[in-house]
């Protein structure tokens, strides 16, 4: 599933190829909303919360979207529409059209009940007031379940939004953190969370998830994906095993010298 930065850029790219514009084409593939049509309508604004995706029509219509983890969007020139059944959405206008692919979620709602989708969202990692006091609630909705392994936890978009697997695997590594730490024993919460954002934050703009601060293909994440390899840092084989996640189970990494079982 992507992480919230890829998310983040998504959305700024349909900001840019559809705001302000008068949409020529709105084709929805999904039986629900089939006979939709946002045809005339100008697009407002296209946003990411976490990682849902925004795009706001005048009118007071929202289209919701979530890539699961295989959806993405692709910007094109105008041109024939695609036949592809993979294709489940096409928002367009006189200079770009804009393609869903395979998206997990596609909802068309009434802006003003956008929360009834993203309000069970814990505070958004890339949110543009990002402040002491959401950090201080994603810190108070990380405790409320002290006995749950810190690993599950960030994953958990209902306690901070925008954390996927890698980053949760690196964001561990980088506090010296175990996976499996129940939240309670977690030294500092607040450094947790406050590191994330600045992960995602300096992220959002490239493509690839740098954690290292090294470019080369095989250096840029601390443990993430290197199960086996020696760590980056001691040297000791990484190591990868199941763990819960807001999709069932999920591998993580993590250098067990590093980041001592608890």
């Amino acid at each position: 599933m992507p992480e919230g930065d890829v998310v983040w850029r998504t959305a700024r790219r349909l900001h840019e190829a559809l705001a302000g514009r008068t949409l020529t084409v709105s084709d929805f593939r999904v039986p629900r909303h089939a006979t939709a049509d946002l045809r005339g309508r100008a697009v407002e604004r296209a946003v990411s919360r976490g990682k849902h995706l925004l795009v706001r029509v005048e009118g007071g219509l929202t289209v919701h979207t979530h890539l699961r983890m295989d959806g993405s969007w692709r910007i094109r020139r105008p041109g024939p529409l695609p036949r592809d059944h993979r294709v489940r959405l096409v928002l367009g206008n006189a200079e770009w059209h804009a393609l869903g692919h395979a998206l997990g979620v596609v909802d068309l709602l009434r802006t003003a009940d956008e929360d009834t989708i993203v309000g069970h969202l814990g505070p958004d990692l890339l949110a543009s007031g990002w402040d002491d006091e959401l950090a201080a609630e994603a810190v108070r909705r990380l405790a409320e379940r002290p006995e749950r392994a810190i690993g599950e936890s960030l994953l958990d978009q209902t306690r901070l939004a925008g954390i996927g697997n890698i980053y949760k695997a690196e964001v561990c590594f980088l506090r010296g953190v175990n996976p499996w730490t129940p939240v309670a024993d977690v030294p500092d919460l607040r450094a947790m969370v406050d590191l994330s954002h600045r992960l995602l934050y300096a992220n959002r703009d490239r493509t690839g998830h740098i954690t290292t601060g090294d470019l080369r293909p095989d250096r840029r994440h601390w443990v993430y994906d290197r199960a086996g390899k020696p760590c980056l840092r001691c040297g000791t084989r990484v190591r990868r095993a199941d763990q819960a996640g807001e999709a069932g189970e999920r591998v993580t990494f993590w250098c067990p010298r590093c980041q001592p079982a608890p």
